[in-house]
C-alpha cells in the first residue's frame, strides 16, 4: 500500500494498493478562532495501515513561502508535523519528494488544472474526485502515490 500525502489545510491523503485509489480531504476543522486546524484524531484514524504488509508513506517535501505570515507558517508547520509523526507513529516507511521532482516525472507544470486531468486520466475509477477546481489536491495525493508506485516500488530511490 502506498500514501501519497499533499500537505495543508487544503491537501489531501491518497491510498493506492491493489483494488485502486482512495482519496480522501485533509481531515481539518475550525477552532474556536476560526482558523482552520488538522484533525489530529480523524487524521490518525485515516492512516491507519490498510494492510498487514509494506505500508510507504510519500510526504509532498514543502518549506514556508514568500511572503507568508509567521503565524500561517507556525500552522503550517504544526499540521505537517503532526502528519509526518502519524505516519511514522503508524509505522510507515518515509519517503520525502519535492513537487518539482514528482512534477517532472509526470512532465508536469505548475498548472494544478493540468494534475487534476492528468489523475482523472491515470485513474478513470476514481475521476469523479477530481472535477472540482478545489479538488486539486486529492489530484496532487493520488500522483503523489502513483509517483511512489513507479519511483519506489519499481526500485528506484526518490
Amino acid at each position: 500500500m502506498i500514501c501519497g500525502i499533499d500537505p495543508g489545510f487544503t491537501g489531501a491523503i491518497a491510498f493506492l494498493g491493489p483494488d485502486g485509489l482512495d482519496v480522501h480531504d485533509m481531515p481539518v476543522f475550525k477552532s474556536p478562532k476560526g482558523k482552520t486546524e488538522i484533525n489530529l484524531h480523524a487524521l490518525g484514524t485515516l492512516l491507519i495501515p490498510r494492510s498487514k504488509g509494506r505500508n510507504i508513506a510519500v510526504l509532498e517535501f514543502v518549506a514556508a513561502r514568500p511572503g507568508q505570515g509567521a503565524p500561517a507558517t507556525f500552522r503550517f508547520g504544526q499540521g505537517y508535523g503532526a502528519i509526518q509523526m502519524a505516519v511514522t507513529g503508524h509505522g510507515y516507511e518515509v519517503y520525502y519528494v519535492t513537487p518539482a521532482v514528482w512534477k517532472k516525472h509526470f512532465k508536469l507544470s505548475k498548472n494544478k488544472g493540468v494534475s487534476r486531468s492528468l489523475a482523472c486520466q491515470r485513474f478513470p475509477e476514481a475521476a469523479d474526485q477530481f472535477t472540482r477546481v478545489k479538488d486539486d489536491g486529492r489530484a496532487e495525493a493520488g500522483l503523489i502515490a502513483l509517483y511512489g508506485a513507479e519511483r519506489i516500488l519499481l526500485g528506484a530511490t526518490p
